[in-house]
């Protein structure tokens, strides 16, 4: 089961990346998320992981699979039966940069999952999107500081 969404930011593609990247500031701009805890200090980088709770879904550790700075990363958890994977893709765009997320849910049970959890899932993408955006958009302006 695939989902995403792309959202294009007035910011330069850098500034977008800064918030996304600073994962464990999630819970600030997307209620999807309620919090985020880095298991390694040190850069993000491939093989960081995190611990993820969002409401009303069991806490997930996530691990970078995949990184390239200022363009995309890729992150992994897996439970049994699903193997998801997550990936944030900051492109440049007239005026500003794209910003794609997406979710794949594979595995016996992933078709399943993701029939069942199917608007919870475009729900949280969205909102995630949205409140990159709206946060890129603050930090451009200085509202918001790294």
């Amino acid at each position: 089961m695939n989902f995403g969404a792309t959202i294009e930011i007035q910011v330069p593609p850098e500034i977008a990346w800064s918030v996304l990247c600073d994962v464990e500031r999630w819970p600030e701009w997307t209620r999807s998320v309620t919090s985020v805890r880095r298991l390694e200090a040190g850069p993000f980088t491939v093989g960081s992981r995190v611990r993820i709770c969002q409401p009303k879904l069991l806490p997930a550790v996530w691990r970078v699979t995949e990184l390239k700075e200022n363009r995309n990363f890729t992150w992994v958890t897996v439970s049994p039966g699903i193997h998801t994977t997550a990936g944030h893709r900051v492109e440049p765009h007239a005026g500003g940069c794209r910003v794609t997320l997406s979710l794949i849910l594979a595995g016996l049970l992933g078709p399943l999952v993701g029939r069942l959890m199917r608007s919870r899932i475009e729900c949280y993408i969205q909102m995630e999107a949205s409140g990159l955006k709206a946060r890129s958009e603050e930090r451009a302006k200085g509202v918001i500081t790294p």
